[in-house]
């Protein structure tokens, strides 16, 4: 008998993109159950790997371009665009990216956003007329002053001096527009709900990891309060405590405040882009994974949005990981979520060996739990 398998796994965060999950688990699968139909849906909500997701599900073709990442050096970068529509899908990591820059080498107070206002500014060059825009993977923590720079805002102090670096933003005393728009409109995919201040702000909860020290937040704090003020004072909103402001190191705000943008759910973009909803509906079993399964994954994680899908269509939804932090149980303990929860580590292999070579892994998980629902079928 021949089942529909629809397969929509998110990255292992370190070790595989989320189609080369994707692949390694069709592969595992068919290993076991080679009648059965796989869908491939490689899934991001706005993080690592966004472009290429959406732009595949999208239809859309890559630009190459020069640009700069958050250090302000050379290096090209890829946006994603249908000429005829109007639509760009940009991954902002790909100029701000952490990933990018050797670890340690630049302090966030020494990084900005210029390079994703110069992508910005090159869809709209090359016809893009709207754009959804990916902000996860950042280095940067400057709120987007250096996208509102690259765009034509000018930051000004007391004197009327203008403010070149963020670090600067501490004497910010007027924000003046630019002469004219020449941006697409722009769709922010976060799968964050931080503000941009404040304990669940973007400098206490994303700035250590991206070498933000203690004695750096009081600094960095203030110099995105002003800059969360000036510009209330200038639009007549206050971006900052919109949920998702925090995004990228307040590039979230810097993108509502700066482009007029809006700020939508990742994994909702995703899944009206691909249709999502109808494939679970036409499926017989769904697999989801991920590189871990935790506590999180419940409260908006795309995994978890993938299972409360499956839920609500009555299909039985498999989430596989690198490894689970939900407790032992191969059964979600919570409500049944999963229909199965299983992991590489322990189960299969230990850490070093997961990271080490995880597509093995992740194809051998999957053949044996395709096999256990082989078994389940009679």
């Amino acid at each position: 008998m021949s089942r529909r398998i629809l397969i929509v796994p998110d990255k292992f965060k370190g070790s595989l993109s989320a189609a080369e999950a994707a692949g390694a688990i069709a592969r595992g699968w068919a290993a076991a159950c080679p009648n059965d139909r796989l869908v491939l849906l490689p899934m991001s909500d706005g993080g690592d790997g966004f472009g290429p997701v959406m732009a595949k599900a999208l239809g859309l073709k890559e630009r190459l371009i020069e640009g700069i990442d958050a250090a302000g050096q050379a290096r090209q970068v890829s946006f994603w665009l249908d000429a005829e529509s109007g639509l760009a899908v940009l991954e902002t990591a790909q100029s701000n990216g952490l990933a990018l820059l050797p670890r340690g080498r630049f302090h966030p107070f020494d990084l900005d956003t210029h390079g994703v206002g110069a992508m910005l500014l090159a869809a709209g060059q090359e016809g893009a007329t709207r754009c959804l825009a990916g902000v996860g993977g950042s280095a940067t923590n400057d709120g987007g002053f250096g996208l509102g720079r690259s765009l034509g805002w000018m930051f000004r102090d007391e004197s009327g001096n203008e403010i070149e670096q963020w670090t600067g933003l501490d004497s910010l005393v007027v924000i003046e527009h630019p002469a004219s728009r020449r941006w697409p409109r722009v769709t922010v995919a976060s799968d964050v709900q931080n503000r941009l201040l404040g304990v669940e702000g973007a400098t206490r909860v994303y700035g250590p990891q991206k070498g933000i020290r203690p004695g750096d937040v009081a600094k960095a704090e203030v110099c995105l309060g002003r800059l969360a003020k000036v510009a209330a004072e200038s639009l007549g909103t206050d971006f900052s405590v919109t949920p998702g402001a925090g995004a990228a190191g307040g590039l979230g705000f810097g993108l509502m405040a700066f482009t007029g943008a809006s700020i939508k759910p990742g994994f909702e973009l995703f899944a009206d882009a691909t249709g999502l909803e109808a494939h679970v509906a036409e499926a017989d079993f769904v697999v989801t994974a991920e590189g871990s399964i935790d506590a999180q994954t419940r409260m908006g994680k795309g995994t978890g949005q993938v299972a409360m899908l499956c839920r609500r269509f009555g299909k039985p939804c498999i989430g596989l990981a690198g490894q689970l932090a939900l407790g032992s149980a191969a059964v979600d303990p919570g409500d049944q979520l999963f229909r199965r929860l299983a992991a590489m580590v322990p189960d299969l292999a230990n850490e070093p060996e997961a990271m080490y070579n995880p597509v093995n892994c992740l194809e051998r998980l999957a053949k044996r739990e395709a096999l256990l629902t082989k078994s389940a079928d009679g």
